[in-house]
């Protein structure tokens, strides 16, 4: 795999720790694939801190989609740059669902993941358009970028809303994204260095991306306290200062987009 691609060897550790140890979201094929696969990660990529916070940042990202799903009991669900990640299992959706990820991701998904009538996994650069003709339904999509954005150039990002929205009729978008500083300071010291990433991109208005009919909608939470709450004692105290204080509010934003 190439250094993006290897950049979901982070997530899928801290999905399969918090699993074990019962924090945030249950995913057992997280655990089993980390455990099966022992990928190599080491130094800040391997710590308990990221892990609780790519668990936290899962389960937001679980929550956002459920309540679309409710909303929109007719929409299709894109979950763009998957990974490895078994979420359309744990959410157990009954709409169609669509894993998009470069080819090679894609050839490791299946290794453990099967498709069904209502699920289906796209070998695709999210960059391009090609992959979007293998969807045919047009009305609405719940679409997600969890981990992703960052990995895009501005003009990248921007083409990829442009042509989400030339698809489909309408669709609710939700991404996480890093602030310039975030940019910068990664520069500097990013866990995804371990893996060979040594590019990222800010944004520093999240209505830089509007159009006419695609819109900002709002900020949401990235690390809710009820989440903390589940840690304890001093673990709390430090993922409260190291992720959720006003130095993290500043670098890493979760953005709610849609197109009416």
């Amino acid at each position: 795999m190439n250094s993006i691609n290897k950049t979901l060897y982070i997530p899928l550790y801290g999905k399969a720790y918090v699993s074990r140890k019962g924090l945030f979201l249950r995913d057992p094929k997280a655990e089993e694939i980390w455990a099966t696969e022992g990928f190599p990660l080491k130094g800040k990529a391997r710590s308990k801190w990221l892990a609780y916070y790519m668990g936290i940042r899962s389960a937001v990202f679980d929550q956002w989609i459920k309540k679309q799903m409710e909303m929109h009991p007719d929409a299709v669900v894109l979950h763009l740059g998957c990974g490895m990640d078994a979420r359309f299992l744990r959410l157990s959706p009954r709409l169609p669902w669509y894993d998009v990820d470069f080819p090679q991701v894609i050839g490791e998904r299946k290794r453990y993941f099967s498709e069904t009538d209502a699920y289906r996994m796209i070998a695709g650069d999210v960059r391009e358009k090609n992959w979007l003709q293998e969807i045919s339904q047009r009305n609405h999509a719940i679409v997600i970028l969890e981990g992703v954005s960052m990995y895009l150039a501005p003009q990248e990002l921007q083409r990829l809303m442009q042509n989400l929205c030339a698809h489909f009729e309408s669709l609710s978008l939700l991404m996480d994204v890093y602030t310039p500083l975030a940019a910068k300071m990664s520069r500097l010291k990013n866990p995804v260095h371990t893996v060979g990433v040594t590019k990222v991109f800010g944004m520093e208005d999240p209505q830089a991306l509007q159009t006419e009919r695609f819109s900002f909608v709002k900020e949401h939470e990235m690390t809710p306290s009820a989440f903390i709450q589940e840690l304890s004692g001093m673990e709390r105290i430090i993922f409260q200062k190291l992720y959720a204080g006003k130095i993290s509010r500043r670098m890493y934003k979760l953005l709610e987009y849609q197109k009416a």
